[in-house]
């Protein structure tokens, strides 16, 4: 099922794919693009618009609000999961921890991971979770609120998050790390069930915070 979930997931981010190159071998901008024409000093200039991550408002592991203003002129990773969740949370748990082991304590760096299980995942729960991934501080914060909020939040990042009654625990969400960039912008995404998918997030966020250095 989450096989099936994955390559289909894959194939409509694909679909949605812009890719943005350059001779310094930039990280692609995932997602549609628009274009917009204004005057400029008397000049007619074509601007791309890319796609950005839109405002998101829930609450966190300490029970304070987390948005996505907490997130302003920060990289971050995130992803969907459920503390009871039978499958491939604890595969990913597992690789995200990894990833934020590495960057702990960087401040250009920060994690953010949404329950879709809000009835069971308060955040107490979430609290209790973190505690036993030995996370601590803000750097890395789980998220909880609204059902049919979350789900949004989920097609934002063009992964899937809904309830499914043939899924084991009754719901359904994408096994993919999103990579999101200063602006908001989705740079990458990766399978998080495996090393290999967060070794490539790893590398990608080294090459995204390279990219900022240049700037």
């Amino acid at each position: 099922m989450h096989s099936v979930l994955k390559n289909s997931v894959w194939v409509t981010v694909m679909a949605l794919f812009a890719a943005c190159s350059s001779s310094e071998n930039r990280l692609p901008i995932f997602g549609e693009r628009d274009t917009v024409t204004k005057v400029v000093d008397g000049k007619t200039v074509t601007d791309t618009v890319y796609y950005k991550i839109p405002p998101f408002q829930f609450v966190n592991q300490d029970s304070l609000p987390v948005s996505d203003k907490t997130y302003d002129g920060k990289i971050y990773v995130t992803d969907f999961f459920f503390v009871t969740c039978p499958t491939i949370c604890p595969k990913m748990k597992t690789q995200m921890k990894r990833v934020y082991d590495k960057f702990k304590g960087n401040p250009d760096v920060m994690f953010l991971s949404h329950t879709i299980d809000p009835r069971h995942d308060t955040p107490a729960v979430l609290k209790e979770f973190a505690s036993s991934l030995g996370v601590t501080g803000t750097q890395w914060q789980f998220a909880t609120g609204p059902k049919e909020e979350v789900f949004k939040t989920g097609k934002s990042y063009m992964v899937v998050a809904q309830e499914d009654a043939g899924a084991p625990g009754g719901l359904l969400h994408s096994g993919h790390f999103v990579l999101v960039d200063k602006e908001k912008h989705v740079r990458g995404m990766y399978d998080g069930t495996t090393e290999e998918g967060a070794d490539k997030l790893m590398a990608d966020i080294d090459r995204l915070l390279a990219e900022y250095k240049k700037q």
